[in-house]
């Protein structure tokens, strides 16, 4: 798993791209970014997946800001980005935690 940053110096964004290796999810068929980004909406469009089975996607967000999300995998198992900015209490259940970007 990867986050890299893009900062635009033409506005006050920033073009996130997340990667999921096939190696860190092997039977994966989707894998979706739910955060708050998207109201943590589960119907989003999934990540590409490529040829070599790894999962890609690029999300241009407002800078300033920290963002939670998780990955959604199958639409039923959710998992954290491991290259996340910080971990924080999901505040629905006790001692689980969401990723979460600082821009």
């Amino acid at each position: 798993m990867s986050i890299k940053k893009q900062y635009l110096k033409s506005k006050p964004e920033c073009k996130v791209s997340f990667r999921v290796a096939k190696a860190d999810v092997p039977n994966a068929d989707t894998i979706k970014i739910v955060g708050e980004f998207n109201d943590w909406n589960k119907d989003v469009e999934p990540m590409k997946k490529l040829k070599n089975g790894d999962f890609t996607q690029t999300l241009n967000l407002e800078t300033g800001k920290e963002y939670q999300f998780k990955y959604l995998i199958d639409n039923s198992v959710w998992e954290n980005e491991s290259e996340a900015d910080k971990l924080a209490p999901n505040g629905i259940v006790e001692g689980e935690f969401n990723s979460t970007l600082v821009l």
